[in-house]
């Protein structure tokens, strides 16, 4: 498969991945790569390489999964965990609109301070001159 033809484009405008709806046609624009996986499992995790990693070809995002004794179930993970990347990959945070505040707020907050100080200011005790 050529990139032109492929469903996990690149757009370019907006620089976003297409994912495709299937994990099968997820699966053939990445490379699979088994391995045996590391950690508790006894010897059925030593002898099987269930540990799976997958390189997804057009955005270069490689994920791994170990965490399954079943290789079956290692690359299901590994495919939610690249959808989720790609995901994150596509966010694009909405544009933030500077507000500014009212002259008649500002002047409002300004006397409700200035009224403030003034109730803290009768709390003290009076100074005696000589």
């Amino acid at each position: 498969m050529r990139e032109s033809e492929s469903a996990c484009a690149l757009t370019s405008e907006t620089k976003t991945f297409v994912v495709p709806e299937s994990d099968e046609d997820l699966l053939r624009e990445c490379d699979v790569e088994t391995f045996r996986s590391s950690g508790p499992g006894g010897q059925h995790v030593n002898k099987t390489e269930s540990a799976v990693r997958l390189k997804h070809k057009p955005t270069g995002l490689v994920v791994t999964s170990q965490q399954e004794r079943s290789q079956h179930r290692n690359k299901q993970l590994a495919l939610q965990k690249l959808r989720k990347k790609i995901e994150r990959l596509n966010y694009r945070p909405a544009k933030r609109i500077p507000t500014k505040i009212s002259k008649s707020a500002k002047n409002r907050a300004l006397e409700i301070k200035a009224r403030r100080s003034q109730v803290k200011r009768l709390r003290s005790k009076p100074a005696i001159d000589d």
